[in-house]
């Protein structure tokens, strides 16, 4: 137990570290937009003495490391900046968007761990066989099917040829939660798939390994019920899958902005997307940022249940 509590702290303490560094890495990007937050924030109608004046005021004409403290004194204080006019603030813009790319990216990854452990068991129990054969080709071709492109057959499919789900929108949860399932049920399966595919090879490679250890047949000849044993198997073939787990949940994160474009979804896709042909660097910049955050704290998550899930893990 000391041992599982000075690695989790380790790790916790190291999250802090690299949002410093994920927040310095997306500002010094951001800097090289051609975007003119002047231009943008007074319009084309100001001259260059407004635009001057603008730079001034709000310290753009300031050196580098000095408009980084001061961003980063903002963002200490959840102040993101505000949206060229009709200005707003990026936080409650990222409040209202988040939500629903948290729902989309939660219920892909539900489908897509179901998926993969469906596959890469029956793979890894039935060795060699058919089913194996079968869950191989399912499994390839999940992979080389990009997320964008099973949306768009899933559209063509399910909601056009045979209606059963609606080709866009979005559904508030908490006006219709079977609405809210119908709407996102295609663009969770999207997103699902690759992943899914992915996971599944890793689940049947991890288990396979497992079975063929000494313990196992140890198990199996003192009479243990083979579903103990699967149990088990199942325990010590997951770290390798739980790690990479986190690492997919941003290829959720960042496919969700094209299939939230794809499936009209007023994510944070599509915040980005309003972002980039607006010019709004605040905007972008606050999205990306969140996204990359939300991206680290789940990959500590998933550090520490690797942790718990198998104790060999824990060395110092």
């Amino acid at each position: 137990m000391l041992v599982f509590l000075r690695l989790a702290l380790r790790r916790v303490a190291m999250l802090p570290v690299m949002v410093l560094g994920v927040a310095a890495l997306v500002f010094v990007v951001m800097q090289f937009s051609p975007a003119d937050p002047a231009y943008n924030a007074l319009g084309d109608s100001a001259t260059p003495e407004a635009r001057a004046a603008f730079a001034a005021a709000n310290g753009l004409d300031d050196p580098l490391p000095v408009r980084y403290l001061h961003f980063l004194g903002n963002l200490l204080h959840g102040d993101l900046g505000v949206t060229v006019p009709p200005s707003q603030p990026v936080a409650d813009r990222i409040a209202t968007a988040f939500p629903l790319t948290l729902q989309l990216t939660l219920l892909g990854l539900v489908i897509a761990v179901v998926l993969a452990l469906l596959l890469g068991i029956t793979g890894a129990l039935y060795r060699d066989r058919w089913p194996d054969q079968l869950t191989r080709v399912v499994s390839i071709s999940g992979v080389a099917i990009p997320s964008f492109l099973v949306g768009i057959l899933l559209i063509q499919e399910l909601a056009l040829n045979h209606p059963l789900f609606p080709a866009g929108g979005y559904v508030n949860p908490a006006d219709d939660p079977g609405g809210w399932l119908d709407s996102m049920a295609l663009p969770a399966i999207s997103l699902a798939v690759p992943v899914a595919a992915s996971l599944a090879r890793l689940v049947r490679t991890s288990m396979v390994a497992e079975l063929d250890r000494d313990y196992v047949r140890t198990a199996t000849g003192n009479g243990l019920p083979r579903s103990v044993v699967i149990r088990g198997v199942l325990r010590n073939a997951m770290v390798t899958p739980l790690t990479v787990l986190g690492l997919r949940v941003g290829y959720l994160l960042s496919g969700a902005v094209v299939i939230e474009a794809i499936f009209n979804l007023p994510g944070m896709g599509q915040l980005i997307v309003q972002g980039v042909t607006g010019g709004d660097v605040a905007l972008v910049q606050g999205a990306v940022l969140t996204i990359a955050v939300v991206f680290l704290t789940v990959n500590v998550v998933s550090d520490l249940l690797v942790l718990i899930a198998n104790p060999r893990v824990r060395t110092v």
